[in-house]
C-alpha cells in the first residue's frame, strides 16, 4: 500500500456548504461529523479575510474534537496559519510543488484535476497526496463544471501512487459506480448536508466501501 493510501482512508470526504452564517454552519457540521467522514474540507466562497479565518477556525476546532482531518480549500497560507491537516488546491491556487514544500511532508495536499489527465500526472509528480476528478455528475454547487469520465478514476488508481477523489453531483444512488471505478474517497456536499439526517447519510457512505471490500474478498 502506498503512503497516500495509508494516510487517506477510504470513505466520505465531506465538504462544507457556502454560508456566511457561522453559527448555522457549525451546527450543521457538528451533526454531519457524527457520521464519521474520513476528512472534512472547509470551502466557503461567501467569505474572505478575517470573517473566513474566524469561520474556518471554528470548523477546525470541531474537526479536531471529532478526530476528523481538517482540510482548507484554496488557501495555502490560511491552512498553515490554522495548522490545518492539509490544503486542497485548484487550478488558480498556486504551484503544487511550492505548496508541498510549504506544508512539509506530514500535511495532506490535494489537487483538483477536473477532467485533465496531464494535471493529475503533474500533481502526483509534484508531491500531491490525492488527485480529484470531477464533476462526475451534474452538480448544483458548480452547475458549469466540466464533466469528468469515470474512466479517469480507474486510470489514476492503477497508474498513480496517490489517493483518487471523485467530486461533483455525488449521491448515495450514484456513488457505487465511482467506488467500483477506483475512487478512494467521495467528496460530497449537498447529499449529506441537505439530508434529513446528515449523520446517518454520512455514515451510509462508509457502507459503500465495506460492500466493495466484501465483493473483492
Amino acid at each position: 500500500m502506498n503512503k497516500a493510501a495509508r494516510r487517506l482512508p477510504q470513505g466520505l470526504y465531506l465538504i462544507t456548504p457556502d454560508t456566511p452564517d457561522t453559527e448555522a454552519l457549525i451546527a450543521r457540521v457538528e451533526v454531519a461529523l457524527k457520521g464519521e467522514p474520513v476528512m472534512l474540507q472547509y470551502r466557503n466562497k461567501c467569505l474572505t479575510g478575517d470573517a473566513q479565518l474566524e469561520q474556518a477556525a471554528e470548523i477546525r476546532t470541531r474537526c479536531y474534537a471529532s478526530g476528523v482531518p481538517f482540510i482548507m480549500n484554496d488557501n495555502l497560507e490560511l491552512a498553515v496559519r490554522l495548522d490545518a491537516d492539509g490544503v486542497h488546491l485548484g487550478r488558480e491556487d498556486g504551484d503544487v510543488a511550492r505548496a508541498r514544500a510549504r506544508l512539509g511532508g506530514e500535511r495532506i495536499l490535494g489537487v483538483s484535476c477536473y477532467n485533465e489527465w496531464p494535471l493529475a500526472e503533474a500533481a502526483a509528480a509534484a508531491g500531491a497526496d490525492y488527485v480529484a476528478f470531477g464533476a462526475m455528475y451534474p452538480s448544483s454547487t458548480k452547475p458549469g463544471a466540466v464533466a469528468a469520465s469515470v474512466d479517469l478514476l480507474t486510470r489514476a488508481r492503477k497508474s498513480l501512487a496517490v489517493g483518487v477523489v471523485a467530486i461533483g453531483g455525488i449521491t448515495l444512488d450514484n456513488a457505487c459506480a465511482l467506488v467500483g471505478a477506483g475512487a478512494s474517497q467521495l467528496a460530497v456536499i449537498s447529499d449529506v448536508f441537505d439530508a434529513p439526517d446528515p449523520a446517518a447519510r454520512a455514515r451510509a457512505y462508509a457502507t459503500l466501501y465495506a460492500s466493495q471490500s466484501n465483493l473483492s474478498a
